[in-house]
């Protein structure tokens, strides 16, 4: 990054840009993102690619997405409707509220479980809704045949890739329970250890099964093959998924959240989704702050972000989840009032703990894909079997990689988030959409879990308020924070985590928060620039071009 001003945090990006005229797709491995292409190419729209390269993904980034998990995906149509297709996984009808025993009652550990019972193995899967939401997604909105666009993720599984060191990475920290699973351990630790990068990964089975969804569509998940063997693995082991979760299982289209900031509009998803009413609730209270000129990276513009988090996760914990189950304050939430009134109450000199200001009534691997066509369709969708490798199961003879959502449950009963029987699991996702006087400007979304909307609220504000380009602002240094410490990533300086010291906050140094962003900008000549960031193998791809010109002739003479 070059030096800007009121920029006090310097940065140099990693990667570069890509830009077209005919369409843009951007996922978090290049393998995918040329599939996706594919599609654009052979004359289809945004949501043909984006669910092609969903398929894709699913071979070459299997510690991330799959057919068995869930998603959120935002489709903004050419004709200017949006369209939230809430394809997240429920709790099995057989769940129950103590169906885990809680180790901890408060951070970090709220969530962990005697035995990790819910976050590995066969109690931990949930509902799947991931191939329901994409199947909708297309039929409804799609252009290609379901057999033509699955066909690249055929092609992948069947002839295998090669293993970039990112996944190679992902098998090694896993490899303790990638092991426990026969069909994992000889996949992923052949010889007891792990693929390394360069090799080349064949998924034979799972081409197998995709090709069986190809022929049936969901039929195969809801009651053909693939679901019986789902069905007799998991019950088998343990788990309480049954015949009627998979056959009763729709997912749900819902009306985006819309708020306003700085003169723009900034659409997202809605409950069970955190992030269009948080980040709508965050960007108010900025709102009356002056952002840039407290600088990109300053100790008092990190102080802000954090204390922002802070309010937003003590209200998420007590109001956000399945608004069938929860009575969700939306309009208070993101009202003008409410982030005046939240505010009020910042310090600017030290850290505070704050809890709810309303009366009260997730896992870190994910994976994004960001999608747009010459007529005007722009799709952002956020996928994940939640944890990495999921439930560390995979389906005997069918190659699928089991979610294990139920990790996102507060396992302690009677509360906003618990489980309940049918109840749609609450997200961080946050495939977000930044619009201008009704013409949209950005579309953008990531992977990381529980640092997803927090981590897009960044990009948004640096956008916005710190005038960055769309490569900038995916690329730039991120901090979280829920409550406990903040987190940095490298390129804060110690005196920047010095003086955030002295206000109070306590400091936690990583390597990254959240994980590849994928963004597309759209200029008013059409020009799209699309750019993914240096935390995953994530790739943009651009097209430019078009068919001859009416009437060209080509003469020998």
């Amino acid at each position: 990054m070059a030096s800007r001003p009121f920029a006090v945090t310097q940065f140099r990006c990693e990667k570069q840009s890509a830009t077209g005229s005919r369409g843009m797709v951007v996922t978090n491995h290049p393998l995918a993102s040329a599939a996706g292409s594919q599609m654009l190419l052979m004359g289809g729209n945004a949501i043909d690619a984006a669910v092609c390269a969903l398929f894709a993904l699913s071979v070459v980034e299997p510690m991330m997405v799959g057919v068995l998990g869930g998603g959120v995906a935002h489709l903004r149509l050419a004709g200017g409707r949006h369209i939230i297709v809430d394809g997240l996984s429920t709790a099995p009808a057989a769940a129950r509220p103590d169906m885990f025993r809680p180790l901890g009652d408060g951070l970090p550990n709220l969530r962990d479980t005697e035995g990790r019972r819910n976050a590995v193995g066969a109690l931990a899967i949930a509902v799947p809704g991931a191939l329901a939401g994409w199947l909708h997604a297309l039929e409804r909105y799609g252009s290609v045949p379901l057999p033509e666009v699955i066909a690249p993720a055929i092609r992948l599984a069947e002839g295998g890739f090669v293993v970039t060191p990112y996944l190679s990475d992902c098998i090694r920290d896993c490899m303790g329970d990638l092991q426990a699973d026969p069909g994992l351990s000889s996949l992923f630790c052949p010889d007891g250890k792990p693929l390394e990068a360069g090799s080349r990964l064949v998924q034979g089975d799972y081409a197998r099964s995709l090709g069986l969804i190809a022929e049936q569509g969901l039929a195969a998940l809801r009651h053909g093959a693939l679901g019986e063997a789902l069905l007799r693995h998991i019950q088998g082991a343990g788990g309480v998924l049954g015949e009627g979760d998979l056959a009763g299982y729709r997912p749900i289209e819902r009306e985006a959240i819309v708020s306003r900031y700085r003169g723009h509009d900034i659409v997202g998803p809605p409950p069970p989704a955190s992030s269009g009413v948080h980040i709508a609730q965050m960007l108010n209270l900025l709102e009356g702050f002056d952002v840039r000129g407290l600088g990109f990276g300053s100790a008092d513009n990190v102080h802000l972000l954090a204390e922002a988090m802070k309010i937003a996760f003590a209200d998420r914990a007590v109001a956000t989840a399945d608004p069938d189950f929860v009575a969700v304050p939306v309009e208070r939430l993101i009202a003008k009032a409410y982030g005046d009134e939240r505010r009020a109450a910042v310090d600017m000199r030290r850290a505070q703990r704050w809890t709810s200001g309303l009366q009260p009534r997730e896992s870190a691997d994910t994976t994004h894909v960001t999608a747009a066509d010459a007529s005007g369709n722009v799709v952002s969708m956020t996928q994940t079997i939640n944890g990495l490798f999921g439930a560390c199961v995979q389906i005997p003879g069918t190659g699928m990689l089991a979610n294990n959502y139920m990790l996102n449950f507060d396992p302690h009963p009677g509360r906003a988030l618990s489980i309940q029987p049918g109840k749609r699991v609450f997200t961080s996702m946050a495939p977000m959409m930044v619009l201008k006087d009704g013409r949209v400007l950005h579309a953008l979304g990531l992977p990381g879990g529980l640092r997803i909307f927090p981590s897009a609220l960044q990009a948004i504000v640096n956008l916005i308020d710190h005038g960055m380009a769309t490569q900038e602002a995916v690329e730039a240094p991120r901090i979280w924070c829920e409550g406990g410490p903040i987190e940095l990533e490298p390129a804060f300086s110690d005196a920047i985590a010095n003086d955030l010291a002295a206000r109070g906050h306590g400091i936690a140094r990583v390597n990254r928060i959240a994980g590849g962003m994928s963004a597309i900008t759209f200029a008013a000549d059409g020009i799209m620039t699309g750019a993914a960031c240096w935390r995953a193998d994530g790739t943009a791809v651009g097209i430019a071009g078009g068919l001859a010109r009416a009437g060209v002739r080509f003469s020998l003479s």
